[in-house]
């Protein structure tokens, strides 16, 4: 996995490899090098282009300044802008500035008109306005100087994170750089790798400029594909349904027959050598003709056609065979079936992973969720985060990263929230972001894919933290190649079919 820095880890990695001997202006000749290097690239070359520097305060400026300065000695014409007065800049960045102008090339005081003009006639931006400790809303000349390079026709390359964006959290609250290119030092930032920043940053390059490994201290991931290969399990030559791994799916209802087929046929194609099937008895004869493959267990039902709280010696019992339980889809919020499915995630002795109605159980109780004999995966969307914790939307989108943390942390439990970059995070602090999947995900029973899973991985023998991540990645590259295939029309059917074929594709990846 890929180290993602928040701003304060990217800030003590800096510090601390000063302090290893590595001085400061060498850290900045190295970035500021990588940055023309970056611009070079993304245009094709040098002779006859323009280059426009926007700097602001700080290393980032001064980033851009050395970014300027090798531009124009490789034969660049390049106009820099400083936002503010140079006056004001400190060491290392101040002796940049003196460098650049003994070789000729003058920093501008600020002039919207006058970036608008060497924009219309150049090649590609730098952006080295704001680093990763920004906050808030840009304002006056700052939010003009992004707003300009937006509207400017070169393509944008950003120094470690597109200006405006939030580091630690990837929020945006104001104007912020569209980049083509983001090179960011040493690792990834988490505003560059979360949403919206991520969006922002374009294609991140992750450049070396002496930060030694051993002092990088990240608390986030990025999940790599062989990260996942090396998760997934194989099975021995000599093995049999029961040691592969046997789930028990609690889902459905009346009126809501797709989703444990769904759980079911996503936990077969992981892996999963046995599924069994615990519903409503009335709904199985609608569920049983989607499925050929698993067994069935009829439970009580209520007068609603949901499950009853008898239901919960029948299914402990099946339990007592299993090695995993996946719960939720389709149950309904009928105030009997919550009852029984809190009883149950309590009274599991198999780990089990939370989904849907079950989660809407312990809507507004998510402390309760902490009272439970086995490990646990939660896995809830946007809504259903904010009816478990009462953390409303527009705060969780801030900050999904902090708020899957807390949740996990508080509950003892692995929190995969959903979303375009899932994340997952465990009960000590650390998190995962997976950086597969897309808007073809958005279709009834995608979820429910994703439980089944899940369930099937941890059945089989992973860790909740890794059968998550795996799973949330292996899902992004299933829809990736289904919505090839079938385009907005993708179901969450073709999603499930297309596992296998995933599965592949991660591995030789």
């Amino acid at each position: 996995m890929k180290p993602v820095l928040t701003p304060e880890e990217a800030g003590a990695l800096d510090r601390d490899t000063q302090e290893a001997g590595t001085p400061a202006e060498v850290l900045m000749e190295r970035a500021g090098r990588a940055v023309a290097r970056a611009a070079v690239d993304l245009i094709g070359g040098v002779y006859g282009r323009r280059a426009v520097v926007v700097c602001g305060k700080g290393n980032n400026g001064g980033d851009g300044l050395v970014a300027a300065r090798h531009l124009a000695r490789w034969g660049l014409r390049v106009a820099v802008f400083a936002v503010e007065p140079v006056d004001t800049l400190r060491e290392p960045a101040a002796s940049n500035l003196a460098r650049l102008d003994e070789i000729g090339v003058r920093v501008r005081g600020w002039s919207s008109a006058g970036l608008t003009r060497e924009l219309d006639r150049a090649d590609v931006a730098i952006d080295a306005i704001f680093g990763t400790g920004f906050r808030g809303f840009p304002e006056d000349a700052w939010a003009d100087a992004i707003d300009g390079l937006n509207a400017g026709r070169p393509p944008i390359v950003a120094v470690d994170i597109p200006s405006g964006v939030n580091g630690a959290t990837g929020a945006v609250e104001g104007a912020a750089v569209r980049a083509e290119v983001t090179v960011t030092f040493g690792a990834a930032k988490i505003g560059a790798v979360v949403l919206p920043g991520a969006e922002l940053a374009g294609a991140v390059r992750v450049v070396d400029i002496g930060f030694p490994a051993d002092l990088v201290h990240a608390g986030a991931f990025l999940v790599e594909p062989s990260d996942v290969a090396g998760w997934l399990p194989t099975r021995p030559v000599e093995t049999h349904k029961r040691a592969a791994g046997v789930l028990v799916v609690v889902a459905g209802s009346r009126d809501m027959t797709g989703a444990p087929a769904l759980v079911a046929q996503a936990a077969a194609r992981i892996g999963a050598g046995l599924v069994t099937i615990a519903a409503p008895a009335e709904a199985l004869p609608s569920i049983r003709p989607q499925l050929s493959e698993a067994t069935f267990r009829g439970l009580p039902t209520t007068g609603s056609g949901s499950i009853a709280s008898g239901a919960l010696e029948p299914v402990l019992e099946l339990l007592g065979r299993a090695d995993a339980l996946a719960i939720g889809p389709g149950l309904t919020t009928d105030e009997e079936t919550a009852g029984f499915v809190r009883d149950l995630v309590r009274a599991s002795p198999v780990p089990v992973v939370v989904d849907a109605d079950a989660l809407n159980a312990f809507a507004g109780r998510a402390a309760d969720l902490a009272d439970r004999k086995a490990e646990a995966v939660l896995t809830p969307h946007a809504g259903e985060f904010a009816r478990l914790t009462g953390v409303d939307a527009r705060a969780l989108g801030s900050d999904r990263l902090s708020h899957a943390r807390a949740l996990a942390r508080d509950v003892g439990a692995v929190t995969l929230l959903k979303g375009s970059r899932t994340i997952v995070a465990d009960e000590h602090g650390a998190v995962r972001i997976n950086p597969t999947g897309g808007s073809v995900l958005a279709t009834a029973g995608s979820g429910d894919v994703l439980t089944g899973m899940i369930g099937g991985l941890v059945a089989r023998g992973l860790a909740p933290s890794d059968a998550a991540s795996a799973a949330a990645y292996v899902h992004g590259v299933a829809g990736m190649l289904a919505g090839r295939r079938t385009g907005d029309g993708t179901t969450a059917g073709d999603i499930a079919r297309a596992i296998p074929e995933a599965v592949a594709h991660t591995e030789r990846t």
